[in-house]
Parts: C-alpha cells; structure tokens; sequence
C-alpha cells in the first residue's frame, strides 16, 4: 500500500485529506471491484512462477476471503488504501480514505503467515470506519496481545503489477519487493531518499511493522491477460 506508499508526490495530492476538514469514509462500495478482475489484478502482482499457483483473496465489505485455493502457500490480494503506514510517515496514513488505491501484492509463504494478518486486520478496521489513530491503536494493541503474529525474521512480498494505482500521481510505479524487515530505520539502508529506486524505508521505520522496498527492473512488469 502501499507500500504502497512510494513517491513524495503523494504527500500534496490529497487536497481533500487537508486537516481543515475531518476527513470521511466513502461508501464502502466505492473499494469493491468486480471479483473475476479482483482475481486477474491479484495474480499479477507476482512472476507466473508464483501466482499461478498461490491463493486469492478478493475484498468485501468485512475484509478479504479466498476466492481461489493454490498450492505453493504463497497469497496473493489486491490491497486498497487501508494499507497504508500505522505510524509514519503520518501524511500518508490518511490515504485509508482514498477509494482509488489498487495495489496489487502477493506474499510468499512465510509473509502470508506473518505479515498478512497485519493487513487484514488494518483493512477491517478501515472498513469498519476506523479512523488512522483507532487503526494504530488496535493493531498495536493485537500485536502485543499476540492476537496478531510476532515478527522476528524478514519476509517478503511481490509488487510487480503493471496496474498498480498507489495514490494520486503514483499510478503504476516500478516493480518492486516489499521486504517486511522488523524495526529496520532507514539509515540503516544508507539514508537513501523516500521515493527514490534505491532500498528504503517506507513504512513504520524502527517498529515491528517496517517495510523496505527495493524497486526491480521495468521490464519485469506483470500484465493482466487480455481475456
């Protein structure tokens, strides 16, 4: 998400997230999407190698449920703009409000057990009207109860959908592997600037939720088939 959270654009295209008004939830059905394009949007998140095997999950309006069972453990969903940062950077929390966002994402085996019930319990809470503090808190509150899994090794995710939409003025940004890499800061990456193609720190840096994202190359776009 988004990672989903991946140019510096983002941070001044949401006029309608200013703090001078509190921002609203849209119709819950402003983030639903037709299922068989939810399904063929999900598994190009990944090479063909992996999510021609995995399990799908498609939204609804009380979270994610599988559509197609695969083989491989891998999982792969169509995130929406609930997946946005828990804490920082806090300007792009607000982007939970954003019905538009459509990020692909497949995670391997070992992410789906351990960072996918981060996202699914974030997008509940999103649908349920959650505003981004109550999101924070809750989640926060699972984490240390252990309601949700404890995060002590690094995962990974596949985001390489050519029919990425990760905010306004984003649209389909490159490739890219999100690393769920617990409590990483970014200067531990070498300070490389957000937004930028080198490794980095996008999300939640120097808590159990942080995300590093390495960009892959263009040409390793995955295009949804044409039928």
């Amino acid at each position: 998400m988004r990672a989903l959270t991946l140019a510096l654009t983002l941070l001044g295209a949401l006029p309608a997230l200013s703090v001078a008004a509190e921002p609203t939830y849209p119709p819950v059905d402003a983030y639903l999407m037709p299922r068989d394009a939810e399904i063929k949007m999900a598994r190009s998140a990944a090479p063909p190698s992996v999510a021609d095997h995995a399990t799908v999950k498609v939204l609804t309006r009380t979270g994610y449920v599988v559509a197609e069972t695969g083989s491989n453990g891998a999982v792969c969903l169509v995130m929406r703009g609930f997946s946005a940062p828990t804490y920082t950077p806090a300007e792009l929390r607000a982007i939970v409000y954003d019905p538009t966002i459509r990020a692909p994402i497949c995670f391997t085996p070992p992410s789906a057990k351990t960072v996918l019930p981060y996202y699914e319990l974030r997008t509940t809470l999103g649908l349920a009207g959650k505003a981004p503090d109550q999101i924070a808190s809750s989640v926060q509150a699972a984490y240390d109860s252990g309601k949700l899994p404890r995060r002590t090794e690094t995962t990974f995710a596949y985001m390489f959908s050519a029919h990425q939409h990760l905010g306004p003025g984003i649209n389909a940004w490159h490739p890219h592997m999100m690393v769920f890499a617990p409590n990483h800061q970014n200067a531990m990456l070498g300070g490389n600037p957000f937004g930028g193609v080198l490794p980095v720190v996008t999300d939640d840096a120097g808590t159990p939720f942080a995300v590093v994202v390495i960009v892959a190359g263009d040409d390793q776009a995955v295009h949804m088939p044409a039928h």
